[in-house]
């Protein structure tokens, strides 16, 4: 049995503003991009890689009002799950991200477990870390 992560969802504030973020600071491609009731879902992933792809969306969409609500607050307070991204040169990915006008959390640190890594917000206030394996 193979089994694989095929979607990982994004709460976001404003998918425009997030797509600023994921798509031209990280370099994300679109690949979908589904209007429906008000709300917006855009679905992103790396060029060249079938999968994972994350989808965009806002608190409310698809949910009731009390479930939008609960996850509105819980993004407002920045304690939704953070995301973890790889890459194979983390001082330049850090820079263009940085250069986007990103929260910085983290610079480029050597991490006791392994990896170097870095950490943003997201303009809806997600924890976003970035990381490069070691180099042995």
């Amino acid at each position: 049995m193979n089994i694989a992560l095929q979607y990982c969802h994004i709460t976001v504030n404003d998918v425009d503003e997030a797509l600023a973020f994921y798509r031209d600071a990280l370099g994300l491609e679109v690949r979908n991009d589904v209007a429906s009731s008000g709300f917006r879902w855009v679905t992103l992933g790396s060029p060249g890689r079938p999968f994972p792809e994350f989808v965009l969306s806002e608190p409310h969409a698809g949910r009731s009002q009390a479930d939008g609500d609960a996850l509105q607050e819980l993004l407002t307070k920045g304690v939704l799950s953070m995301i973890v991204f790889r890459t194979d040169d983390l001082d330049t990915t850090f820079e263009k991200v940085r250069a986007s006008g990103a929260e910085v959390l983290q610079e480029p640190i050597d991490q006791p477990w392994g990896p170097r890594d870095s950490a943003f917000r997201d303009p809806s206030g997600n924890m976003v870390r970035i990381q490069q394996g070691p180099t042995a």
